[in-house]
Parts: C-alpha cells; structure tokens; sequence
C-alpha cells in the first residue's frame, strides 16, 4: 500500500489549513531540532563524570578577603570601629 502523489498532495494541504503558512517553518525548524537532539543524546556516553572540581578560592581566582566573606560595607564598619 504506497502513497501515491494525490494523497500527499492532500496531506499537505490539510497540514497548511490546519497550522497556516506561517506556522509550519516553525514547525519544520522544531522537528529538525528534535530529531538533531535525539540523535545527539544517542551518540553520546552515558558516564557521569563524577569527580570534584576545585573551588574558585582554592584555585587563587578570588583575593583571600573575598573568600572569608568580607565585604566592602564591612571592611567600612571595621575601620570606624
């Protein structure tokens, strides 16, 4: 049982009566998404990595007075103490 070019024709038009010519770009570019995604997530490794990253105060990216939590309001009240 092939779909003959008349029944395509058909579903077509039943497609762009129903979602309208502007919707079905959207619709072409979400499946295309879809299908891109699905084939991504197959593909990919199922492992987790799962080992600890070093914080950002351990890898020397934030001054030490930052790390403690000082703040600037702080830093303030302390010298008028």
């Amino acid at each position: 049982m092939r779909m003959g070019i008349g029944e395509i024709l058909v579903i077509l038009v039943v497609v762009l009566l129903i979602f309208g010519a502007n919707k079905i770009p959207q619709l072409g570019d979400a499946l295309g998404k879809g299908i891109r995604n699905f084939k991504k997530a197959t593909k990919e490794d199922d492992a987790i990595d799962v080992t600890p990253k070093p914080d950002a105060a351990q890898r020397g990216q934030i001054p030490s007075g930052a790390a403690t939590g000082s703040t600037a309001s702080q830093a303030r009240s302390d010298r008028k103490a």
